[in-house]
């Protein structure tokens, strides 16, 4: 027997399905179980993937959001059958070390790290990749590093590329470029080190988030893929999170 534990967003229909499937499924709490089932939307799926972290269980999830590109469809009926023959994706997460005046940060993202101008005046960035500058100031909004399974989310609406989920690239996509203004990007191997300065920091502060921790008036920033760590998605049967990601790039 499948050994289930079910979480929830704050939302109405989140809570409701939650209550349907502890009705039906038998909880058996978040130690002992070997498959946690996330009930909520893409944000929750997020939250739930740091929360179980290091933890060896399953995440598979179901949809009561707003987007659920990452979710599964919802329904109390036949959840076990469908557990049973899901299919798996393996993650790993971005780790990004940010650096302030006054602190060093670090923090994990499964699907994009990115820096955020946080003002009305552009950023100004300089780029390294592996020790190497590769962009002597980019002028712009912000920039991202985008892992496969998040280059369909905020990086695709950067007009980044779309990353299959066994590539072993990171999408490297710039946000509102002004200088160079024909850069459109960079495609990185998932092993490079990519190392952010912050230029006239004072005068153009700049944020950086890794999916929903952020840190502000940062002064650098490094990314690099964390391949020690590893969750695991489920993903119902013919719909893979490489099916999703490729049937992606066919869509208008």
């Amino acid at each position: 027997m499948l050994k289930l534990h079910f979480v929830a967003s704050s939302a109405e229909e989140a809570r409701s399905a939650l209550d349907q499937l502890r009705a039906r499924y038998r909880d058996v709490g978040a130690s002992n179980a070997d498959i946690i089932v996330a009930l909520g939307g893409d944000g929750f799926m997020l939250q739930t993937l740091h929360a179980f972290l290091g933890r060896g269980q399953a995440i598979y999830g179901m949809n009561l959001g707003t987007v659920g590109f990452l979710m599964n469809s919802f329904a109390v009926d036949g959840l076990e059958e469908r557990l049973t023959v899901a299919e798996a994706a393996q993650l790993h997460p971005l780790r990004m070390r940010a650096t302030t005046h006054l602190k060093v940060e670090e923090a994990l993202a499964f699907n994009e790290v990115s820096l955020l101008r946080q003002t009305r005046q552009t950023a100004k960035i300089r780029i390294l990749v592996d020790g190497k500058v590769r962009i002597n100031e980019l002028v712009c909004d912000g920039i991202l590093v985008s892992t496969p399974a998040g280059s369909t989310a905020y990086n695709l609406s950067a007009h980044g590329p779309i990353l299959p989920i066994d590539s072993d690239l990171l999408a490297l996509t710039p946000i509102s470029a002004f200088r160079p203004r024909r850069w459109r990007g960079a495609l990185l191997p998932h092993r490079a080190h990519t190392r952010f300065e912050i230029l006239e920091a004072d005068k153009r502060p700049v944020s950086a988030v890794a999916d929903n921790f952020e840190v502000r008036d940062v002064t650098a920033v490094e990314v690099a893929e964390d391949r020690s760590i590893a969750v695991t998605m489920l993903f119902d049967a013919g719909h893979s999170l490489n099916e999703r990601i490729l049937r992606e790039q066919f869509l208008d």
